[in-house]
């Protein structure tokens, strides 16, 4: 196992538990890839990102479930939304099944106008209407999300205040650089399908404490873990793998190899003869990478009551009150003398890459300061700015014909990563899904298959009740019109 981010310790963990002894190489010295956390002088840990689950990610709960970290994620069934106006909105399910159970705040959110919602509301009834899969997704080389949106006449307060708002953040990258086929996803699996799906589950531990359960469940069932061994090249002999180098000269061979690294560094590793010879791997290059940019304020007194929130209109997108999510889990800094931490996130963070730190914070701190009035005399004792040029892939518009599948042409050598073909954008989820499809490739070749990949969150309410229908209609030879005769 090469790599020990989440999608390497998913398939770690799965070849584990199905009886096989993994060794795990991961070139940093510590777990988690992208989604960790650094600890400072004084003790303190700070996420390089916020990230965050939602109800619909099946497998990253299961995924949890199997590391014992289930306890350490919190769910909030609340989402507030601000903008600079001071209006405020949310989203919460109210009393109504799916897919109306978000009717009610949806219809009293403040910073949308009606015109807005009317045409939001349409856009919402199309994807109802097609079970998530409107007929233009399927057009040759995709389009863009913003196009999408357009050929549905949604107005610019719409897509600014409530499209923009909600896929940026969830997808990592701006609409018209968004393939559609992912931004109706979003909102089928998580907003329209299921009531549940929509929660937001937020890490009550620093990033790094998510993964103690990886290692201990590897090494547990006679695997090991070591860090600090970065890969210097692959040994290829008629056409299998037949080793990995590390530094000094060092050799390591195994029955099969599983490689869950970014497909940039995937890219330089292959020698040019397998590039050439495997369509899946010989477009690589072809996959780009969206950046995410984390800022951290730390204040002298509490400057927000709320776990979260998200800012619209705005160039912060999101700001976690760390201190009240974390408790007492930080280390020494977690709240001295009683003041607050705040992450700030922002995804899609282009514009930012360029600018200096110092910059960067006296932007956000404008920001914070007007949307958090406490934070106005609010003193700022420190600030630290951590920038993820590749911090994912980027989902444009037909990316999914260059992800390849994780078995490859090469025998021994699979795949994991969110940039591989598992049908979800570069999310957790996404990554953990791959983590498990590799591990089904690899014992399917041993000749052991097993399942590790868990369903979607199944339908329910009014959805689960039409797509009955839709079947049974399916069945009789009916041809069942969509959702809107509810």
């Amino acid at each position: 196992m090469i790599g020990g981010g989440l999608a390497g310790l998913a398939a770690g963990v799965a070849l584990a538990e199905a009886g096989w002894r993994v060794r795990l190489f991961e070139q940093r010295p510590f777990l988690g890839g992208r989604a960790t956390s650094y600890v400072l002088p004084d003790g303190e840990h700070v996420d390089n990102c916020q990230h965050v689950t939602l109800g619909c990610c099946t497998n990253l709960e299961d995924f949890y479930r199997r590391v014992g970290a289930a306890d350490k994620i919190k769910f909030f069934e609340r989402l507030l939304f601000l903008d600079p106006q001071g209006r405020r909105g949310e989203m919460r399910a109210g009393i109504l099944p799916a897919p109306f159970h978000l009717m009610g705040s949806f219809a009293a959110f403040a910073p949308l106008a009606l015109r807005d919602k009317l045409s939001i509301a349409r856009a919402l009834l199309d994807i109802l209407r097609t079970n998530g899969n409107p007929p233009d997704l399927q057009q040759s080389g995709g389009i863009s999300m913003l196009e999408w949106l357009r050929r549905r006449g949604q107005t610019q307060g719409a897509i600014e205040r409530f499209w923009r708002v909600v896929l940026v953040s969830a997808l990592d990258e701006e609409l018209h650089r968004t393939d559609a086929h992912f931004g109706v996803d979003v909102f089928w699996k998580a907003f329209l399908s299921n009531r549940t799906g929509y929660r937001m589950g937020v890490p009550a531990v620093p990033l790094s404490k998510l993964y103690d359960g990886c290692k201990a469940e590897i090494e547990r069932r006679g695997g090991e873990v070591v860090l600090r061994s970065p890969v210097r090249g692959l040994k290829i002999e008629n056409g299998e793998l037949a080793g990995v180098r590390f530094d000094e000269g060092r050799e390591e061979t195994a029955d099969a190899y599983v490689f869950a690294v970014p497909h940039t560094a995937l890219t330089e590793l292959l020698p040019v003869s397998v590039k050439q010879s495997d369509l899946g791997l010989k477009n690589l290059d072809k996959i780009k990478v969206s950046p995410i940019t984390g800022v951290h304020f730390w204040f002298d007194r509490p400057v927000m009551a709320e776990p979260f929130v998200t800012l619209l209109d705005a160039t912060t997108q999101w700001i976690f009150n760390k201190t009240a999510l974390y408790g007492d889990s930080n280390g020494a800094g977690k709240s001295a003398h009683g003041g607050q931490y705040l992450q700030l996130v922002i995804s899609a963070s282009y514009d930012l890459l360029p600018k200096p730190r110092q910059e960067i914070v006296d932007l956000c701190l404008k920001e914070v300061r007007q949307a958090l009035p406490a934070a106005r005399n609010a003193q700022l004792l420190k600030a630290t700015v951590i920038k993820e040029p590749a911090a994912t892939f980027s989902p444009e518009p037909g990316v999914d014909r260059w992800r390849p599948k994780q078995q490859t042409s090469v025998r021994g050598l699979f795949l994991a990563g969110d940039w591989t073909a598992t049908g979800w954008p570069a999310t957790m989820e996404g990554a953990v899904r791959s983590g498990y499809l590799a591990a089904e490739a690899l014992l399917r070749v041993a000749g052991a298959p097993h399942k590790f990949v868990q369903p979607d969150l199944e339908p329910d309410g009014f959805v689960a009740m039409w797509l009955g229908k839709q079947s049974t209609a399916s069945r009789s030879g009916g041809n069942g019109s969509p959702i809107s005769g509810i």
